[in-house]
């Protein structure tokens, strides 16, 4: 597990409801007890498609999600943790990233005040395999 939270970033694979898979970029953080994960909308695709199917898989990438060559992926079961349960983690995420995570956050108050989303109010939370 240390090897994927010592990443910036990984690319995250979520499953449609067709089966068909979905990758994108995110950032990546440990929370401990075999757990990891990151903060996001709760109005975001992501977090749709983990309501309809937990699996995940994760691997190391470029913020583009261009995956790393020669690295392996690690699969996991997630769940979004949302109000009160969502502090803790958004803690070990703004630890990580700093100065970035205000700035995306400041982002995603903006975002949400023209309507385009909710802001960072959840986070995903991965029990690895």
């Amino acid at each position: 597990m240390a090897a994927i939270t010592d990443e910036k970033y990984v690319a995250l694979t979520t499953f449609k409801k067709d089966g068909t898979a979905k990758t994108l970029p995110v950032w990546i953080a440990d929370f401990g007890g075999g757990q990891v994960g990151f903060t996001t909308s709760s109005s975001s695709y992501k977090v749709k498609r983990i309501a309809n199917d937990p699996r995940v898989t994760l691997q190391p990438s470029d913020h583009k999600g261009n995956v790393k060559d020669g690295s392996e992926a690690v699969t996991g079961t997630a769940e979004v943790r949302t109000g009160p349960e969502f502090e803790p983690y958004k803690a070990v995420v703004k630890k990580k990233y700093g100065f970035q995570y205000t700035a995306m956050g400041l982002v995603g108050k903006f975002m949400s005040l023209i309507g385009k989303g909710s802001g960072t109010d959840s986070a995903v939370v991965i029990t690895l395999d």
